[in-house]
């Protein structure tokens, strides 16, 4: 049983106060699996009729369900962060798993997805890239090459600064938040803050393949294929298919309005 695998289905038709609750309950899981409703509902400052409303919602059929997956959610994503993940493929195999997820990634994007970014990009929207752990990394190189491309671009390197960013954003701009998992506290709360206001901007999302929270709460999701992979408890894990999808999605932008923008014009053969 998995939390977020029972939600999902029931997040679009939330409203903006179950929204609300529902970004508390998922940056207080740990806390909340212990308690009572009681002492939940006295923390989101709603009845316990209200919150208990807001549980059945979500898809549980009530509290003690409810507090029990929270449980076992929270039980099986600290064993899963527990376990060792030895780098034990055979060089060849694990290079052809390298080459898989990459070309994987790339082939299930729909070309409809594609245009329907670069409809956006064309009105030359400012761009921010939310992202962090190893994802910021490779965001740092898509950052480099769409500042290169002409487009006004914003990446806050820390906490603070995604903060006041989040806080910045219009209703015209672009919002790509690039996070392997697709339950990260802190852009679901920042989603919940651009559905919350009057200024809504376009927002992307690249994550893991799974059905996710960030995934069903974006304009557009792009997912990417990739093995797990720590080393000294560190997270490396490949981000070259997120990296993969931001190039593809700008090179289609040059195909398309490189001539406008760029004076671009193809080579021909021969």
């Amino acid at each position: 049983m998995n939390f977020f695998e029972i939600v999902n289905s029931h997040l679009s038709s939330l409203t903006k106060s179950e929204q609300a609750l529902f970004d508390y309950v998922v940056k207080n899981m740990d806390k909340i699996k212990n308690q009572r409703i009681r002492e939940v509902a006295g923390e989101t400052f709603v009845s316990t009729a209200t919150f208990l409303r807001f549980v059945k919602k979500i898809g549980f059929s009530g509290f003690s369900e409810f507090t029990t997956v929270i449980k076992y959610t929270v039980i099986n994503n600290q064993h899963a962060e527990d376990k060792a993940m030895p780098f034990t493929v055979p060089q060849r195999d694990y290079r052809e798993e390298y080459l898989k997820n990459i070309i994987e990634s790339v082939r299930v994007v729909s070309q409809s997805k594609i245009q329907q970014i670069v409809v956006k990009l064309a009105k030359h929207p400012t761009i921010y890239f939310f992202s962090k752990g190893v994802s910021k990394y490779a965001t740092e190189y898509i950052y480099y090459l769409y500042t290169m491309a002409g487009f006004s671009v914003i990446l806050p390197k820390d906490h603070e600064m995604r903060r006041i960013s989040s806080r910045q954003v219009k209703s015209d701009d672009v919002v790509f938040i690039l996070t392997y998992s697709g339950r990260d506290g802190e852009f679901l709360e920042m989603m919940n803050q651009f559905s919350n206001s009057d200024c809504e901007p376009f927002v992307i999302s690249v994550t893991e393949p799974d059905n996710n929270t960030i995934q069903n709460l974006s304009d557009i999701n792009l997912y990417i294929f990739t093995d797990d992979i720590k080393v000294n408890e560190a997270d490396i894990s490949s981000r070259i298919s997120t990296i993969a999808l931001m190039e593809l999605i700008l090179y289609q932008y040059i195909e398309n309005y490189g001539g406008r923008d760029f004076n671009f014009r193809k080579l021909g053969l021969g």
